[in-house]
Protein backbone atom coordinates (compact mmCIF):
# COMPACT_ATOMS: atom_id res chain seq x y z
CA UNK A 1 0.00 0.00 0.00
CA UNK A 2 1.57 3.27 -0.90
CA UNK A 3 1.04 6.57 1.17
CA UNK A 4 -1.67 8.14 -0.95
CA UNK A 5 -3.73 5.04 -0.39
CA UNK A 6 -3.11 5.15 3.29
CA UNK A 7 -3.95 9.41 3.86
CA UNK A 8 -6.42 9.16 0.39
CA UNK A 9 -8.41 5.34 0.81
CA UNK A 10 -9.89 4.22 -1.85
CA UNK A 11 -13.62 3.17 -1.09
CA UNK A 12 -16.20 1.67 -3.63
CA UNK A 13 -18.63 4.01 -5.45
CA UNK A 14 -21.53 1.95 -5.07
CA UNK A 15 -21.56 0.81 -1.50
CA UNK A 16 -18.54 2.75 0.52
CA UNK A 17 -16.43 -0.49 1.19
CA UNK A 18 -12.55 0.09 1.69
CA UNK A 19 -10.21 -1.29 -0.89
CA UNK A 20 -11.28 0.15 -4.12
CA UNK A 21 -13.58 1.99 -6.56
CA UNK A 22 -15.51 -0.86 -7.33
CA UNK A 23 -15.93 -4.03 -4.53
CA UNK A 24 -17.14 -7.40 -6.50
CA UNK A 25 -20.49 -7.30 -4.97
CA UNK A 26 -21.53 -3.52 -7.02
CA UNK A 27 -18.91 -4.64 -10.43
CA UNK A 28 -22.22 -7.51 -10.32
CA UNK A 29 -24.49 -5.29 -9.62
CA UNK A 30 -23.96 -3.04 -13.02
CA UNK A 31 -26.37 -3.03 -15.56
CA UNK A 32 -25.75 -4.88 -18.91
CA UNK A 33 -28.33 -4.44 -21.21
CA UNK A 34 -28.68 -5.45 -25.26
CA UNK A 35 -26.26 -3.99 -27.52
CA UNK A 36 -27.35 -1.17 -30.10
CA UNK A 37 -27.09 -0.03 -33.38
CA UNK A 38 -25.57 3.69 -33.40
CA UNK A 39 -27.78 4.76 -35.78
CA UNK A 40 -31.60 3.65 -34.69
CA UNK A 41 -30.76 2.38 -31.16
CA UNK A 42 -32.44 -0.89 -31.69
CA UNK A 43 -30.87 -3.86 -30.51
CA UNK A 44 -28.27 -5.24 -32.41
CA UNK A 45 -26.17 -8.32 -32.22
CA UNK A 46 -23.18 -7.08 -31.16
CA UNK A 47 -23.62 -3.53 -31.32
CA UNK A 48 -22.88 -3.74 -35.40
CA UNK A 49 -24.90 -1.02 -37.53
CA UNK A 50 -27.90 -2.59 -38.92
CA UNK A 51 -26.93 -2.58 -42.54
CA UNK A 52 -30.17 -0.51 -43.65
CA UNK A 53 -28.71 2.05 -40.95
CA UNK A 54 -24.87 1.83 -42.08
CA UNK A 55 -23.94 5.80 -43.66
CA UNK A 56 -20.95 6.40 -45.73
CA UNK A 57 -19.22 8.91 -42.89
CA UNK A 58 -21.59 7.13 -39.97
CA UNK A 59 -20.23 4.89 -37.24
CA UNK A 60 -19.90 1.38 -37.69
CA UNK A 61 -20.69 -0.55 -34.14
CA UNK A 62 -21.63 1.03 -30.65
CA UNK A 63 -20.32 -1.18 -27.41
CA UNK A 64 -20.99 0.23 -24.13
CA UNK A 65 -20.39 -1.37 -20.82
CA UNK A 66 -23.50 -0.51 -18.92
CA UNK A 67 -26.13 1.44 -17.92
CA UNK A 68 -25.70 4.94 -16.79
CA UNK A 69 -27.14 4.22 -13.35
CA UNK A 70 -26.42 3.20 -9.87
CA UNK A 71 -22.74 2.53 -8.83
CA UNK A 72 -21.42 3.16 -12.63
CA UNK A 73 -23.09 6.47 -13.02
CA UNK A 74 -21.01 7.54 -9.59
CA UNK A 75 -18.08 6.43 -10.99
CA UNK A 76 -18.26 8.11 -13.90
CA UNK A 77 -19.43 11.17 -12.50
CA UNK A 78 -16.22 11.44 -9.79
CA UNK A 79 -14.17 10.34 -12.89
CA UNK A 80 -15.59 13.71 -14.92
CA UNK A 81 -16.62 16.19 -12.25
CA UNK A 82 -14.46 15.13 -9.26
CA UNK A 83 -10.98 14.85 -10.89
CA UNK A 84 -10.65 11.51 -9.35
CA UNK A 85 -8.63 10.18 -12.65
CA UNK A 86 -7.56 6.87 -10.60
CA UNK A 87 -10.92 4.96 -11.41
CA UNK A 88 -10.45 5.54 -14.93
CA UNK A 89 -8.14 2.05 -14.57
CA UNK A 90 -11.10 0.36 -12.87
CA UNK A 91 -13.49 1.39 -15.41
CA UNK A 92 -11.12 -0.19 -17.68
CA UNK A 93 -10.47 -3.13 -16.29
CA UNK A 94 -14.53 -4.12 -15.34
CA UNK A 95 -14.82 -3.56 -19.60
CA UNK A 96 -12.07 -5.87 -19.67
CA UNK A 97 -12.79 -8.54 -17.41
CA UNK A 98 -16.49 -8.65 -19.19
CA UNK A 99 -14.98 -8.65 -22.31
CA UNK A 100 -12.39 -11.78 -21.46
CA UNK A 101 -15.93 -13.89 -20.29
CA UNK A 102 -18.17 -13.08 -23.36
CA UNK A 103 -15.66 -12.03 -26.13
CA UNK A 104 -17.57 -9.37 -27.89
CA UNK A 105 -17.95 -9.06 -31.85
CA UNK A 106 -15.73 -5.77 -31.28
CA UNK A 107 -12.69 -7.62 -30.24
CA UNK A 108 -13.41 -10.62 -32.56
CA UNK A 109 -12.54 -8.02 -34.79
CA UNK A 110 -9.75 -6.68 -33.79
CA UNK A 111 -8.17 -10.16 -33.16
CA UNK A 112 -8.94 -10.98 -36.90
CA UNK A 113 -6.89 -8.51 -37.81
CA UNK A 114 -4.35 -9.00 -34.83
CA UNK A 115 -4.82 -5.26 -34.22
CA UNK A 116 -2.49 -4.28 -37.12
CA UNK A 117 -4.79 -1.37 -38.54
CA UNK A 118 -6.30 -0.69 -35.42
CA UNK A 119 -6.06 2.52 -33.39
CA UNK A 120 -7.33 3.85 -30.56
CA UNK A 121 -8.40 7.58 -29.62
CA UNK A 122 -10.83 9.68 -27.80
CA UNK A 123 -13.55 12.40 -27.89
CA UNK A 124 -11.38 15.39 -27.41
CA UNK A 125 -12.29 18.43 -25.11
CA UNK A 126 -11.49 22.52 -25.97
CA UNK A 127 -8.44 23.64 -25.05
CA UNK A 128 -9.80 25.85 -22.74
CA UNK A 129 -11.97 23.18 -20.68
CA UNK A 130 -9.18 20.81 -20.22
CA UNK A 131 -6.43 23.32 -18.89
CA UNK A 132 -9.40 24.37 -16.52
CA UNK A 133 -10.13 20.50 -15.43
CA UNK A 134 -6.33 19.57 -15.69
CA UNK A 135 -7.46 16.31 -18.09
CA UNK A 136 -9.49 15.17 -20.62
CA UNK A 137 -11.50 11.73 -18.80
CA UNK A 138 -11.88 10.03 -22.31
CA UNK A 139 -8.49 10.26 -23.11
CA UNK A 140 -7.67 8.74 -19.84
CA UNK A 141 -9.69 6.17 -20.70
CA UNK A 142 -8.58 5.34 -24.19
CA UNK A 143 -4.83 5.79 -23.07
CA UNK A 144 -5.45 2.53 -20.45
CA UNK A 145 -7.62 0.74 -22.82
CA UNK A 146 -5.11 0.79 -25.64
CA UNK A 147 -2.08 0.03 -23.63
CA UNK A 148 -4.13 -3.44 -21.71
CA UNK A 149 -5.61 -4.11 -25.85
CA UNK A 150 -1.39 -3.61 -26.99
CA UNK A 151 -2.90 -1.29 -29.58
CA UNK A 152 -2.09 2.39 -30.39
CA UNK A 153 -3.06 5.62 -28.71
CA UNK A 154 -3.40 8.43 -31.23
CA UNK A 155 -5.12 11.85 -31.03
CA UNK A 156 -6.93 12.26 -34.29
CA UNK A 157 -8.95 15.42 -33.32
CA UNK A 158 -9.06 18.96 -31.84
CA UNK A 159 -12.08 20.40 -30.86
CA UNK A 160 -12.18 24.18 -32.15
CA UNK A 161 -15.02 25.23 -31.18
CA UNK A 162 -15.69 25.75 -27.13
CA UNK A 163 -19.22 24.30 -27.26
CA UNK A 164 -21.95 24.31 -24.40
CA UNK A 165 -21.93 21.13 -22.68
CA UNK A 166 -24.09 18.85 -24.15
CA UNK A 167 -25.67 17.61 -20.86
CA UNK A 168 -27.21 21.13 -20.69
CA UNK A 169 -29.24 20.69 -23.90
CA UNK A 170 -32.72 19.32 -24.84
CA UNK A 171 -31.90 16.40 -27.30
CA UNK A 172 -33.01 17.94 -30.60
CA UNK A 173 -30.69 20.97 -29.51
CA UNK A 174 -27.49 18.64 -29.06
CA UNK A 175 -26.54 17.86 -32.61
CA UNK A 176 -26.63 21.53 -33.68
CA UNK A 177 -24.59 22.59 -31.15
CA UNK A 178 -21.50 19.76 -31.80
CA UNK A 179 -21.62 20.68 -35.53
CA UNK A 180 -18.42 21.60 -37.03
CA UNK A 181 -16.73 21.04 -33.57
CA UNK A 182 -14.08 18.83 -34.96
CA UNK A 183 -11.27 18.48 -37.03
CA UNK A 184 -8.89 16.18 -37.69
CA UNK A 185 -5.68 16.66 -36.93
CA UNK A 186 -3.50 17.37 -39.56
CA UNK A 187 -0.31 15.33 -38.92
CA UNK A 188 -1.98 11.86 -38.13
CA UNK A 189 -2.20 8.98 -40.95
CA UNK A 190 -5.49 8.01 -40.92
CA UNK A 191 -6.23 6.49 -44.59
CA UNK A 192 -8.00 2.89 -44.40
CA UNK A 193 -6.92 2.67 -40.25
CA UNK A 194 -9.32 1.30 -37.75
CA UNK A 195 -10.69 3.25 -34.64
CA UNK A 196 -12.20 2.73 -32.04
CA UNK A 197 -13.58 6.15 -30.70
CA UNK A 198 -13.89 6.71 -27.17
CA UNK A 199 -16.03 8.58 -25.03
CA UNK A 200 -17.81 8.29 -21.08
CA UNK A 201 -21.26 8.32 -21.62
CA UNK A 202 -23.19 8.25 -25.05
CA UNK A 203 -26.76 9.79 -24.63
CA UNK A 204 -28.06 10.90 -28.18
CA UNK A 205 -25.11 10.02 -29.40
CA UNK A 206 -24.45 13.84 -31.04
CA UNK A 207 -20.92 14.07 -30.39
CA UNK A 208 -19.44 10.38 -31.43
CA UNK A 209 -21.40 10.65 -34.85
CA UNK A 210 -19.92 14.23 -35.38
CA UNK A 211 -16.27 13.11 -34.67
CA UNK A 212 -16.85 9.90 -36.80
CA UNK A 213 -17.85 11.67 -39.34
CA UNK A 214 -15.14 14.05 -39.35
CA UNK A 215 -12.95 10.99 -39.41
CA UNK A 216 -14.54 9.27 -41.79
CA UNK A 217 -14.42 12.29 -44.17
CA UNK A 218 -10.08 12.16 -43.87
CA UNK A 219 -10.33 8.51 -44.78
CA UNK A 220 -10.27 6.20 -41.82
CA UNK A 221 -12.11 2.61 -42.59
CA UNK A 222 -14.46 1.90 -39.65
CA UNK A 223 -14.80 3.29 -36.50
CA UNK A 224 -16.22 2.08 -33.48
CA UNK A 225 -17.57 3.69 -30.77
CA UNK A 226 -16.79 2.51 -27.23
CA UNK A 227 -18.15 4.50 -23.97
CA UNK A 228 -18.47 3.11 -20.34
CA UNK A 229 -22.11 3.65 -19.88
CA UNK A 230 -25.07 4.67 -22.31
Amino acid sequence: MNLLDILFPKTCVGCGKYGGFFCAECTKEIKQSELVCPFCERDSLGGVVHAVCKRKFGLDGLWSLGIYEGSLRTAIQKLKYKWVSEVAKDLVDITLEYWAKNSPILLDRIKKDQGKNWIVTAVPLHSRRQNWRGFNQSELLAKLLALRLGLKYQPTLKRIRNTTPQMKLLSHQRKQNIKNAFEADDSSQLSDVCVLLIDDVWTTGSTLKECCYVLKRKGVASVWALTIAR
